[in-house]
């Protein structure tokens, strides 16, 4: 079985990568030459851990290549994957779905044979359908269900374990009223059947609809444990506590009820702003996203708030901050709404020094380039660390953003020796993920997320 993945971005390079790996010929094609140069050189464009490995070798078996072209392999293939962007449209927060129908027309004059057209990115609600009359009205001599199907498959990939989310997958959706179809993606999926992964037929919409619900639903969950946080302090609860006593019962579970300053990344802030957007062009609106969407977007902000109101209390008349941790979530370069996006450039306009120090994005780091291509505008206004240690010195206070691994072990006595105390204070320590539990933070001026304020023990 032949597979064109089209785009070779985060969803199409990983699939398209995994795929090969299954035994599959899978040709990932893009628009962009540069990116297919790179991976033709084996530069991976992004950072996932295991890809780079997995890539090569797809790309030693040759059952994995790369290409700007996409009649020849479209012409070959039996499945057409559709990995294209879908970020939120400009002035209305919609999905942006042009570069998903360009590829429809492209795939409608390559097609030669029976060939299943899935679509891989995230899409709104009706988007198969208008695949499928984009290729009818291209090509009006090509039947349906006979010479092509169009199939709908969401990706449910997690930044930074995104090679174990396919591998090892909770489910497969597959949305299709095609037998034809059908069999052509069992086959796709075989190889998952032997780990016995269940797969979810369904039709169209339905497929469509579950990718945008399940997320809904997690950032649902995290808005909602972050407002329990905030409550908790207000009553002299702990969060910590409150999460694991919710998450022991198993019809909520313990998974995404982590205190954080707010969602961000590739999927949560677009999809529940699409969810958003179609459910009110549908008549139906769903009022609980409407609101995790302001909650999430207020919570960044008050996390910045809550950093200046530490710091005006110590009187400082330039105050410098050192930042561990700038991109949404550990394990991956990806920038995209993550909370130091607000967070920093608060700090810079109340006057903050601010020091940065991420295990991607750091002095002199190969990523550090590539922070303008993230829409980043003040990576000039700060300065970047070589090390978490080279970022303490004489700040006056730590700011912990972002959970990377290795600022779980860093020695608290160090914290306390490098960082500007002034008289009558101690150490400034403010953790907004919450990775040091309470015992551990004697001697310092410990701020965290959902639990009491310590000032010693």
């Amino acid at each position: 079985m032949k597979i064109t993945m089209i785009g070779a971005g985060y969803v199409g390079l990983v699939t398209g990568a995994c795929f090969a790996e299954f035994g599959f010929d899978v040709v990932c094609m893009d628009k962009d030459e540069n990116k297919i140069k790179s991976l033709n050189l084996g530069i991976i464009p992004i950072y996932e851990p295991g890809l780079d490995s997995l890539v090569s070798q797809g790309v030693k078996s040759k059952r994995l290549t790369f290409t700007t072209e996409l009649n020849e392999s479209v012409s070959t293939s039996d499945i057409v994957m559709i990995a294209v962007g879908t970020p939120s449209r400009r002035g209305d927060g919609h999905a942006d779905l042009s570069y998903v129908y360009q590829a429809a027309k492209d795939i409608a004059a390559a097609i030669n044979g029976y060939t299943v057209i899935v679509t891989k990115s995230t899409v709104p609600v009706g988007t198969g359908e208008e695949v499928a009359a984009i290729i009818r009205k291209e090509r009006p001599d090509l039947v349906e269900g006979v010479d092509f199907d169009v199939a709908s498959n969401p990706e449910f990939l997690r930044e930074g374990s995104a090679i174990q989310d396919f591998m090892r997958p909770d489910r497969v959706v597959i949305g299709t009223d095609s037998q034809k179809a059908r069999e052509v993606m069992q086959r796709l999926y075989r190889p998952l059947y032997l780990i016995e992964t269940p797969i979810l037929f369904t039709n169209k919409p339905t497929s469509e609809l579950i990718k945008y619900a399940a997320n809904g639903f997690l950032a649902l969950k995290i808005a909602f444990i972050n407002q329990m946080a905030d409550l908790c302090e207000k009553a002299g609860a702990d969060v910590q506590e409150l999460a694991k006593g919710m998450g022991l019962d198993n019809r909520i579970g313990r998974k995404f009820l982590n205190v954080s300053p707010g969602y961000g990344g590739s999927c949560f802030p677009k999809d529940t702003l699409a969810l958003s957007r179609t459910a009110h062009q549908l008549e139906s609106p769903c009022t609980i996203i409407d609101a995790v969407i302001d909650a999430n977007a207020q919570r960044k902000v008050n996390m910045a708030n809550r950093i200046i109101a530490k710091l005006t209390e110590r009187n400082l008349s330039k105050p410098r901050v050192a930042v561990l941790g700038i991109t949404f979530k550990p394990n991956t370069d990806d920038m995209r709404d993550a909370a130091s996006l607000v967070i920093i450039p608060e700090l810079i306009k109340q006057g903050v020094d601010v020091v940065i120090y991420d295990p991607l994005y750091y002095k002199d780091s190969e990523y550090l380039p590539h922070l303008a291509i993230q829409g980043v505008t003040w990576e000039n206004e700060v300065t970047f660390a070589a090390s978490a240690r080279e970022a303490l010195k004489g700040a006056d206070a730590l700011v912990i953003l972002t959970e990377w691994n290795e600022f779980r072990g860093i020695d608290l006595n160090e914290i306390k020796t490098n960082l500007a105390t002034p008289k009558g204070f101690l150490p400034l320590l403010i953790d907004l993920r919450n990775i040091y539990k309470i015992t551990e933070v004697s001697g310092l001026n410990y701020v965290s997320l959902g639990r009491p304020e310590m000032n010693d023990l």
